[in-house]
Parts: structure tokens; sequence; C-alpha cells
């Protein structure tokens, strides 16, 4: 696809040395159009593991394998919309995960 130089207008080659439909520019006109931009490198990116920005409220629960009383919380909708979430644990210390329906 093609601009029109003078006023920016996309330019419909039907035939050869088509204007411009919107200010006549024709290309017998050769208006040069130069820029000063230069494309730098990419700059590489640091990426965050999930592991690392999990971030997690710690409750009291007790453990049923190490019956430790905190544990980590988090939730899912894992049946339908309409009925209500489920909420799962791991223990801090043995890293046990169990789930709790409502």
């Amino acid at each position: 696809m093609q601009f029109c130089p003078k006023c920016g207008a996309v330019l419909i080659h039907k035939r050869k040395n088509d204007g411009c439909p919107r200010c006549n520019y024709s290309a017998k006109d050769k208006i040069k159009i130069t820029t000063s931009e230069k494309i730098e490198d990419k700059k590489e990116i640091a990426v965050i593991s999930t592991k690392d920005s999990e971030i997690k409220p710690i409750v009291s629960e007790k453990c049923k394998k190490c019956n430790h009383n905190k544990a980590y919380f988090w939730t899912i909708q894992t049946r339908a919309g309409d009925e209500a979430e489920t909420k799962f644990f791991k223990c801090i210390k043995c890293e046990h995960t169990w789930r709790d329906y409502r």
C-alpha cells in the first residue's frame, strides 16, 4: 500500500502513473521522501517465572498430613458459574495440598 507524499491519502493504482484522488499528485511529480529514523537493536526483556510471582495469603488451617496449623490458600471456579468456587489449601511446612468445597 502506498500513500501520497503530499496529503497522506492512499494511492490507488488502476493504471500506471495514476494520481492521488485527493490532491491530484502524480508519480511524475517525484517528491522524494527521506527519513532520519534509525532502527535500534531490541532490548532483552526480563521474564519473571510464575513461581516467583505467586503471592498467596496464609490462613490458620490445620494440615491433615503433618498437623501444621498454617497454610496458603487460593480459590478456583471448578464447577458451573452459579455454584460456589473451590478453595484450595497448601501446607507451608510439608506442601500437602487439599481442597474445601463450600
